[in-house]
């Protein structure tokens, strides 16, 4: 917009840049940040992601399997002091939605609490005794299951 080969901001266009006195300058990094795309559904990517997130079902066990596990149980208790090495299945509820998964732990164990029905491994690791699928470790290995 030039009319006599002038601009009409000819007059101000040399002055420097205006530094206000009360506000403090906008770093460069914060002024970027005002024309940054945002997520205008924020948290709606994990959502989806838990909502397709498999679990398992609990598995509820037979009434053979449940004496063999009982039987288990006591032959631990017999052999506490050798704190025995042992892998057992469990089954882990889900925090956030119904079900959960079957998680393998391995160690020693140190107790078998009863009154919490829980068995605690020397690292501290608790399994619920409620929700144990099965248990395996050498000190089964010379016994056939009608011995255990």
């Amino acid at each position: 917009m030039k009319q006599n080969g002038k601009s009409k901001y000819d007059d101000i266009i040399m002055f420097p840049h205006h530094v206000s006195k009360k506000h403090p300058q906008m770093s460069p990094l914060n002024r970027a940040a005002q024309f940054s795309p945002f997520a205008a559904l924020t948290g709606h990517d994990a959502a989806i992601q838990e909502v397709q997130r498999l679990t398992d079902s609990f598995i509820e066990i037979d009434e053979s399997r449940e004496i063999e596990l009982n039987e288990q149980f006591s032959f631990i208790r017999e052999n506490l002091d050798k704190q025995p090495e042992l892998k057992i299945t469990c089954f882990q509820t889900d925090e956030k939605k119904s079900g959960g998964s079957y998680i393998t732990v391995c160690g020693r164990i140190k107790k078998i609490d009863e009154y919490n029905r829980q068995i605690v491994f020397i690292d501290g690791t608790i399994l619920p005794i409620d929700y144990i699928f099965s248990i395996q470790g050498e000190l089964f290995s010379g016994m056939n299951s009608s011995e255990i």
